[in-house]
């Protein structure tokens, strides 16, 4: 990358991250009990291992990806010569990685409302909490405004540049909705099992549990464990609008956990792709090309 660039991130969120959130237990003050809330492990296909072997070489090179060895019941791998790794200081560390390579600012709690392009101007509208205000990146000495949306959003912006052929394609994308749960432990408590992870196919409301430490391998007396438990697909689009009813439901499906010092729930509205979109050339890996140094990219 040049040495001028000079990249900004704005995030709806606290911070950047999306999939790769992790959540930190604050009630005990243990900054060692953490839950990844998102994406559990890494799995690199061949072609992907291939394609991106640097990536993976300098990530295993600072720690911050190891194979995967705890046993996880249930797995099934969907290719032969696959490789699953682990982030012992969490999913997150990945993004963090990269942005404190390249990033200059992080900006959260910022939403993209308006879009418009004119001329060398995209003038921003960006909601802050309840404040909404204009902003300009300019396009100018080669600057490019990319913004990576998963696509329900992106039909939600006012944008000038699309045609009636791309938003019934954009339309027709549809995610799957699951929620995250994360229980926190003072540090001695023990969760029994013989696993560090499970799928769970024959549960109506649970598809998959994971005690984070231990998928770790970072078992011990001195840090309280984490336990991160995922719902099915019914389970999330039935009870989408109504989060404060979810957390009972998933507890009650497991009688046997101890008693959580405190607990996350993390709602993910746009899981998963179940309906793709199938574009034409000017939507190639998910990148909408709405003008010229303006990228909208998209998960769909």
């Amino acid at each position: 990358m040049h040495s001028n660039t000079h990249i900004v991130v704005w995030d709806k969120a606290r911070g950047p991250g999306g999939r790769t959130r992790q959540q930190a237990e604050v009630l005990i003050n243990d900054p060692t009990c953490t839950a990844d809330l998102g994406a559990q492990y890494i799995t690199a296909t061949p072609y992907c291992s291939s394609k991106h072997q640097s990536f993976y070489e300098e990530l295993l090179a600072h720690s911050i990806l190891k194979p995967l060895t705890a046993p996880v019941e249930g797995m099934v791998m969907k290719e032969d010569g696959c490789c699953n790794f682990i982030t012992p200081r969490g999913i997150s560390y990945i993004v963090k990685h990269y942005l404190g390579e390249s990033v200059k600012s992080i900006k959260g709690m910022q939403q993209l409302k308006v879009l418009k392009v004119v001329q060398f101007v995209f003038p921003l509208g960006i909601s802050f909490g309840s404040l909404l205000f204009d902003a300009s990146v300019w396009k100018k000495d080669n600057t490019v405004s990319l913004h990576v949306f998963k696509f329900t959003p992106v039909l939600q912006l006012h944008l000038q540049q699309r045609t009636q052929r791309q938003m019934q394609k954009l339309e027709a994308v549809s995610y799957s909705s699951r929620y995250a749960l994360g229980l926190f432990y003072e540090a001695g408590t023990k969760i029994d099992g013989p696993w560090a992870a499970k799928y769970i196919t024959n549960n109506p409301c649970i598809c998959f549990i994971s005690i984070n430490n231990k998928r770790h391998n970072l078992e011990s007396t001195d840090a309280g464990p984490a336990v991160v438990i995922h719902t099915s697909m019914p389970f999330g689009l039935e009870n989408l609008e109504g989060k404060e009813k979810v957390e009972p439901l998933i507890l009650e499906e497991l009688p046997g956990l101890p008693k959580p010092v405190s607990t996350e729930c993390q709602k993910w509205r746009y899981s998963q792709v179940i309906n793709s979109a199938d574009m034409e050339h000017r939507i190639w890996n998910g990148m909408v090309s709405a003008k010229l140094g303006l990228l909208l990219g998209a998960n769909g």
